[in-house]
């Protein structure tokens, strides 16, 4: 296997100079940059893309850490992240914390050990005072969850405003008892901003807020199918549902229709994305631009990486829309 210095052999030229056409340096002729690159070629020498990494600093990768690998949202937001990192010259490296605070916590000696450019975090499950220490080490960039707190570049949508379109909606079918349903955990930002626009919304209709009607951490069509039950068997049963994700409320309505009640003469469904199976079902929901998300996202992480400043950020929020369809 040809060395770097068979190359500066052939091409008659110093290992030094061969280096630094190799890694690009601006302050090398035009003539021994074709001497090298024709050595190169004779001598089928591949660079050693490790060594040239860790040369300039870089890795070339930045790392996102996401609760479940499972749940579309997140499975799309990633997608159309990495298409933007490709074209970038970026790759990807994909971590899944499981709403587990420890694991989040472990995953950030990823950042530690400079064995990523930077991180990219789509769900926070520790306090943003227990992550904004690891600055130092690189930069973290905010995606779909967020902290007003945290000075960082951050991409992401009001969920306060989420949550009250999608009551406001149910309120203006004339419901009147309207169960909440986030996909998040009750402690997460985005669960608890979901929570305050559900709360707006009904208190601006004075209507009555009974605690067995909160639910959170229901994330799944399973999820959705227990949720029904759990409704259906309330003393003063609910005649709409808000939920958090569109797999729920798809697993709510099949199981609600399948016990003979009617979607939405019986029990009004909403649901949040705006995924596939939303449109396949008919189902209302409230739209989030997860594509738009990702690709901003991936955007200001990149900015932070080429510019090694920091210091500066700016927060990106995107609109919802509400998608009507027969669930409601």
């Amino acid at each position: 296997m040809a060395t770097i210095s068979d190359v500066a052999k052939l091409a008659g030229l110093s290992r030094t100079t061969v280096s630094r056409v190799i890694n690009q340096h601006p302050y090398v002729s035009e003539k021994k940059k074709k001497l090298v690159e024709q050595a190169m070629l004779e001598l089928k020498y591949v660079p050693n893309s490790n060594a040239q990494k860790l040369r300039k600093q870089s890795t070339e990768t930045i790392a996102v850490y996401v609760p479940r690998l499972t749940n579309p949202f997140f499975s799309q937001l990633v997608e159309r992240m990495e298409e933007v990192a490709v074209e970038k010259g970026f790759q990807l490296l994909l971590c899944q914390t499981r709403y587990n605070k420890l694991q989040e916590l472990n995953y950030l000696q990823i950042l530690k050990g400079k064995q990523i450019d930077g991180l990219i975090l789509t769900s926070m499950e520790n306090d943003w005072k227990e992550i904004e220490p690891y600055l130092v080490y690189g930069p973290i960039v905010l995606c779909n969850d967020y902290d007003y707190s945290a000075k960082v570049p951050t991409a992401h949508l009001d969920q306060v405003m989420g949550g009250y379109i999608g009551t406001k909606h149910l309120i203006d079918r004339g419901h009147t008892s309207i169960v909440f349903c986030s996909s998040e955990p009750g402690v997460s930002r985005v669960s608890k901003d979901r929570e305050e626009g559900y709360i707006k919304a009904m208190q601006q209709a004075n209507l009555k807020i009974q605690p067995e009607w909160m639910f959170s951490n229901q994330f799944s069509i399973e999820g959705g199918k227990r949720l029904f039950y759990r409704i259906i068997h309330q003393k003063d049963r609910p005649t709409a549902v808000f939920t958090g994700s569109d797999e729920v409320a798809a697993g709510l309505i099949h199981e609600a229709r399948k016990n003979g009640y009617k979607v939405p003469e019986d029990l009004a469904v909403i649901g949040f994305d705006d995924q596939p199976i939303a449109e396949l079902m008919g189902i209302t929901t409230v739209k989030q631009p997860i594509n738009l998300l990702g690709k901003t996202a991936m955007e200001l992480m990149i900015d932070q990486i080429q510019s090694k400043d920091f210091t500066k950020y700016r927060r990106v929020e995107l609109p919802f829309e509400l998608i009507i369809r027969q669930s409601t």
